[in-house]
């Protein structure tokens, strides 16, 4: 009798190219749904961007016109300067505040899960909402919550949204507000992959907390921190609701921003060719930026 041998190969094939289509699949509706209103209108965006767009008229090709007319006016430049102020101290505020809330509440005892939920509810709270209280906790008169503090101090109530000079550091305390919760989840799993082992042998040894800190802890959450620059470089270009709910760009353009001033540009002097202009730059800035901070990520990695 002679056996005849099946060959596996067509039927293992055809099981490997159902596995591959199936997470396809799944991921099919999320996939559509940023096609439709993501992807296709950023396209939309970067076309209207080389022309004057004319509703009911038809649009007239202008090429280059509306990124030259951006890049020179003045108040864009202006934008620029506030822009990167308020991105880096917010990136940087961030990350301080988030790292030591991380070490000070970094452990597994029940109370600690409680605070930290506490602590993340700014993130997970509408930014409109936070703006709107942030405004009446610096309502200018004595009445407000920190003027009130103030008078405890015998110190005069102060305009902190109303004054050229306070309100975009104002601006910039509240994003820090928001933003050091989120970045102190990120450390915090990079917290958990510490070695307790190590922080024992240095108590044993007599090295210092900062010591510990700079030599253990540091490079133990450096892929984290390095995930936290990332994010924090992306939205720190992109800020927009904090200055709209709180200052609207003012006074007399103080806290104006790159996306306040594209968003002005179009809803309220209706110039969608250059509001779609300074959009594109702004995306075209961001990519840079990400790359370099992952470039310079990954060779800190392989140092």
């Amino acid at each position: 009798m002679t056996a005849t041998a099946t060959t596996p190969g067509p039927r293992r094939a055809r099981i490997i190219g159902k596995k591959a289509v199936l997470p396809w699949l799944f991921l099919a509706p999320g996939l559509l749904l940023a096609l439709v209103f993501k992807f296709l209108p950023m396209g939309k965006g970067v076309w209207l961007s080389f022309f004057d767009v004319r509703p009911f008229l038809g649009d007239k090709w202008v090429g280059l016109d509306n990124y030259t007319r951006v890049l020179t006016d003045h108040r864009f430049q202006d934008a620029i300067g506030h822009t990167l102020l308020l991105g880096v101290g917010m990136s940087l505020g961030g990350i301080l505040v988030g790292s030591a809330l991380a070490l000070l509440l970094e452990g597994q005892a029940r109370s600690l899960r409680f605070i930290r939920t506490a602590v993340f509810l700014p993130v997970v709270t509408a930014t409109a909402v936070v703006g709107e209280m942030w405004r009446l906790m610096y309502y200018p008169t004595s009445d407000g919550l920190i003027n009130s503090g103030l008078g405890l101090l015998g110190l005069g109530p102060v305009p902190y949204l109303d004054n050229p000079g306070t309100a975009l550091w104002a601006t910039m305390a509240m994003g820090i507000w928001m933003l050091a919760p989120y970045n102190m989840v990120i450390i915090l799993a990079g917290l958990a992959g510490v070695d307790r082992s190590l922080y024992e042998a240095a108590a044993m040894d007599g090295v210092s907390l900062r010591q510990r800190l700079r030599h253990i802890t540091l490079p133990a959450i450096r892929p984290a921190l390095g995930i936290v620059l990332t994010l924090a470089a992306i939205r720190g270009l992109r800020v927009f609701t904090e200055v709209y709910v709180l200052t609207g760009g003012g006074p007399a353009g103080s806290t104006d921003v790159w996306m306040t001033r594209a968003y002005t540009l179009g809803f309220t002097r209706n110039d969608i060719g250059g509001a779609s202009a300074a959009s594109v730059v702004l995306l075209c800035v961001t990519l840079l930026l990400t790359v370099t901070v992952n470039y310079l990520r990954k060779r800190g990695d392989v140092r």
